[in-house]
Formats: C-alpha cells, structure tokens, sequence
C-alpha cells in the first residue's frame, strides 16, 4: 500500500482539508484504495498540496520534440513515421512530467494508436492516451495541411457514404472516437475560417455512424455557423468554439456538450509568434479580437468550458496546459476551483472517462500531483515551478514524495 498523509487535497470538486491519500498498484495500473481525514487533527504539515492529475482533451502528439528548430508544416512531410512516434513519445513525457497525466489527441492514426497501446502495455512511459481520427474532407481543414504537389495525404472522405467508411476504417483501427472541422481553420495553408467544411447529409452520416460505433464526436468549428452546423449534429464536444454568440452558449448549456477554447495557441499565433506565417497571424487575429468577450458570456451562462490548448510542441508547447489554466481562469472570471474542474472532473466528462479520472476518490486511477501552494485557493500556484512529484499509474514519474505532506 502507498500512501501519502498530513497533506492538503483537492479532490477534483472541492478542497477536503487535511488528508491521507492511499493507493494501491494494480498490474500495470495504481488504484486509490482510500481517501480520509488524516489522523492528526491539525493543519496539513508542511507547505504541500495535492490535486487530481490535469486532463488536456485536446492535443497533437506527433510534432517535432528534438532541440533543432523545425518548420511546423514541413517537418511531418520529411520525417519518417517511425521518427515521428518517438518524438510523438517525447511530447507525452515532457506533458506527463509537467502534471498533464491523460491526453485526447484530436488528429490520430496508427503512430498515436500504437503509442497509446504500448503506454497501456507499460512497454514505453507515458499519460493514458485516447485518439481520435480525423475525418476531413477534400480540400477542407484537415487537408490544407499538405502541399498540392506532396503525394501522401492523410485520409479523406466525400460524400456520405465515403464519410461512413472512413469513420468505420477508424472504428476497425482503434479510434476512441473521431473529429471533424465544421468550419475552416487557423493553420491550414490557404484556408479561411468561414469556410464551410462538410455538408449537412456529410456530417449528419459521419455522426450517425461514429455513435452508432460508440465513438465520440469532437468538432473543430470557429465561426457562428461552424458551430450551428455542430450543433445542429449532435457532435459530443465543440473544439476552439471562438465566435460562438449567446444563443448558442444556451444551445451548448441545453445539449450538455463541453468546449475546449484553445486560448494561448490563439493569442500566440495572432501575435506572430513562432514563426507564424502573415496569413495565419492574420486569420487568428481577426477571431480573437472578438473571442473573449463572447467566451466570458457564454462562460457566465453556463458553458462548460474544459482544457484543450491543442499543444503540438510548437506554438503551444506540452508542459504549457498550467498556464491555460490560468488563462482560462483570468479571461472567464473563474474562482480557482472551477478553473481546476476544468482541468480535472469536467474534463474527464468532456472525454467519457469521468468513473475512472479526474477525481481523488477511492476507485478512481491513480494519477495526481503533488504541489508547493494551494491553487484552489490562488490559482497562480498552478505552476510547473511548483510540481513537488507527479504520480501516474500509481508511480511516480517527476519528483519524488513528501515523507509526510
């Protein structure tokens, strides 16, 4: 049995004072077995605290992990697969050290499917991984990626039939579920963000098919009618959701559905940072000017918004999911503690993982940090400068234990 005690916890929901936390390891896993006021009825000893383990529910795993500057779009396109899952491993290592302990990644295929079985094997150290394949049309968002003349390209489908298919060919290679763009995209080359992506009977089959195959729906979607069409849909989450008006902030409430906002790669691409080209700095910057006013409406209506910065190691680095956090914090006006849910439980929903992460609670997985400061308290102590040790899988992987709190 492990066990930590005299330690201050945030239990996913709400802060339950001094407390011990025991867990138990399980094969390949860690189990929490018990979570108790601690036996000392005092203060928790020591300057520590301990919150459930962050949840990122939107990422890009394969992106150049090494020391050598590379170019965002042209790195994929000249590194080879078997290059890339190691790097694609690197990125969900430095994530996992900074306290980022499940990762969704929203762009997937065989490199993110086999790293998530061998990180289930304990063949290879890692956060738990869910993948989801793209399905993109021809010339859509997800296709605009790739230069006209370079010969391998990723999937596509047209047309409803075609759309079914590639959800099923998901489905057959391992997908925990699928994305779709219901709108243009920031990074895309030559794309816009009005642009439509899909037609109604296109998205309606790959909807109808994914849930048919128990395989959730995320949908990128920037613009107002990005989001109609996501909504008129029943997609299960709303990704970036920038311009999304008051009408829909009550629609999204009403449907229950979780948006990610993607802040920092937002800002950081508008302000022409890592070598961002005009056109995409351009494209971002005209959506953010607009975002968080909308975004704190719709945040003050009820939107659960969760984290997902869509990190991809080069405009959002993996390791940068705490200062998101605080982002969110600042931009929606949110006490600390609603701004770790966002990190934490609701996330964890958001994904369709909610039994199992995202809280300190006996059955729940054992995957939590250990930090200086209290961030439910001062959200500013949500800092990598202050991980004390991360514990996934019941082990730990950075940092080491307090002997006592």
């Amino acid at each position: 049995m492990n066990r930590i005690t005299d330690i201050a916890l945030w239990d996913g929901e709400a802060p339950r004072g001094t407390s011990t936390l025991e867990w138990a390891l399980d094969g390949t896993d860690g189990v929490i077995t018990d979570v108790r006021p601690a036996d000392a009825a005092t203060e928790a000893s020591g300057e520590f605290s301990v919150i459930p383990g962050l949840i990122d529910t939107h990422v890009h795993l394969v992106g150049n992990a090494g020391s050598r500057p590379a170019d965002f779009l042209t790195w994929p396109l000249v590194t080879r697969p078997e290059e890339q899952t190691l790097h694609g491993l690197a990125n969900a290592m430095t994530a996992l050290r900074a306290g980022v302990t499940t990762v969704r990644d929203l762009s997937a295929d065989d490199i993110q499917f086999s790293m998530r079985r061998a990180i289930d094997d304990a063949v290879v150290a890692g956060p738990r991984v869910l993948a989801h394949g793209m399905v993109s049309m021809t010339a859509g968002h997800g296709d605009l990626f790739i230069p006209p003349a370079f010969p391998l390209r990723k999937p596509l489908a047209d047309g409803p039939d075609e759309c079914r298919k590639l959800v099923r060919h998901w489905a057959r290679a391992g997908a925990d579920g699928v994305k779709i763009a219901t709108s243009g995209g920031v990074l895309s080359v030559g794309d816009k963000s009005a642009w439509r992506n899909y037609t109604s009977a296109e998205i309606d089959a790959i909807v109808d098919e994914a849930h048919a195959l128990g395989l959730r729906v995320a949908a990128h979607a920037h613009t107002a009618a990005g989001i109609d069409a996501a909504l008129e849909h029943g997609v299960d989450s709303i990704e970036h959701g920038t311009l999304l008006s008051h009408e829909q902030a009550r629609r999204i409430v009403d449907a229950g559905i979780t948006v990610a906002p993607t802040l920092l790669i937002n800002d950081r691409i508008a302000g022409g940072e890592n070598g961002v080209s005009p056109e995409q700095s351009a494209k971002a910057a005209e959506l953010v000017e607009q975002r968080d006013a909308l975004m704190r409406a719709a945040a003050d209506a009820g939107v659960d918004f969760v984290l997902g910065t869509d990190a991809n190691g080069h405009h959002v680095r993996f390791g940068d999911q705490m200062a998101e956090v605080r982002l969110m914090a600042s931009i929606f006006g949110w006490t600390p503690g609603r701004a770790l849910e966002a990190a934490t439980t609701r996330a964890a929903r958001a994904i369709g993982r909610e039994t199992r992460v995202g809280r300190l609670t006996p059955g729940h997985l054992a995957d939590f940090i250990v930090l200086r400061g209290r961030p439910w308290e001062q959200i500013d102590a949500l800092d990598t400068a202050n991980i004390v040790a991360v514990v996934s899988r019941g082990r730990v992987v950075q940092g080491e234990l307090p002997a006592r709190g």
